[in-house]
């Protein structure tokens, strides 16, 4: 990891900045001496200290709306001059079996998870193009390493969100800017107090039942502070990865997933070679 030497102050845009890992950010950059721009749905610059005093501009923003998102970044941009750091935190969680989901409930989990950070980030790339430089975050899951019970619609929207967030890295290293995944453990934060359950269905009591007796044995929470200095690290960063574990659960995790994947892939490896073969161009085929 190499880090850099520059201590010239920078700007960040903030989205879900008022509460949890969002406010974590922002209070971090700000302790720092950089500008922030913490916009959130419900936000004032009341919610923070007020010796931040200029250094600070709060936006309410919802982000699932794409019109709103570009007049925010502009309004930004003509407050402080430019934007350096982009972190797309806003998020919401949904809880509920695959089968038990509505068709809104499932669209609306989409709708903040990648279709916002998808709004903010297409909003902020021409600044950051145009300087030929920048760094866009996007704070994804442990929920991305793979699909779990209850989660499953969680996960989708956020493995949906990384693979957005691998096309725009290599999209934006063209133009200098930067782009890095975080996948962050649990934090006491309310994602899960203010998630949306769908209603149950009787045919998973059991399985539910047993999965709260595994989080209730097993669940590791963090100070929101330490993700805030590991974010830090990661955009003081010359090099900075296009993925950030944050926490040693999730970073286990991530590796038992790999090997089992990789082990399988390995089992099935006759198979996989066996589906594909070189032909001639088929008639009729253009």
């Amino acid at each position: 990891m190499r880090t850099s030497s520059s201590a010239a102050s920078r700007t960040w845009f903030i989205t879900g900045a008022s509460r949890g890992l969002g406010r974590a950010f922002t209070i971090a950059a700000l302790e720092r001496g950089d500008r922030v721009v913490a916009a959130a749905r419900s936000i004032t610059r009341d919610d923070f200290d007020k010796r931040y005093g200029d250094r600070l501009l709060a936006l309410p923003l919802d982000v699932t709306d794409r019109p709103a998102v570009f007049s925010a970044v502009a309004t930004a941009v003509d407050h402080f001059g430019q934007l350096d750091i982009v972190v797309n935190n806003a998020g919401t969680m949904s809880m509920g079996m695959i089968e038990e989901f509505t068709e809104a409930e499932a669209r609306a989990q989409f709708e903040v998870n990648l279709f916002g950070a998808l709004w903010v980030s297409q909003a902020v790339l021409p600044h950051l193009r145009a300087r030929r430089a920048g760094h866009i975050v996007q704070i994804s899951s442990i929920a991305a390493l793979g699909g779990f019970p209850s989660t499953g619609m969680y996960s989708a929207s956020k493995f949906a969100l990384e693979g957005m967030s691998e096309a725009l890295a290599m999209e934006g290293a063209a133009f200098g800017v930067k782009v890095s995944i975080v996948q962050p453990g649990g934090y006491w934060t309310d994602l899960y107090t203010s998630m949306t359950p769908t209603t149950p269905m009787e045919a998973y009591g059991p399985l539910r039942a047993e999965l709260e007796r595994q989080w209730a044995d097993g669940s590791i929470d963090s100070d929101p502070t330490l993700a805030a200095e590991a974010l830090l690290k990661l955009v003081d960063s010359d090099d900075p990865p296009l993925r950030l574990l944050l926490g040693s659960m999730v970073y286990d995790l991530a590796f038992d997933i790999s090997r089992r994947r990789m082990d399988t892939w390995a089992g099935w490896e006759q198979v996989s070679r066996a589906a594909e073969h070189a032909v001639p161009v088929p008639s009729g085929t253009h």
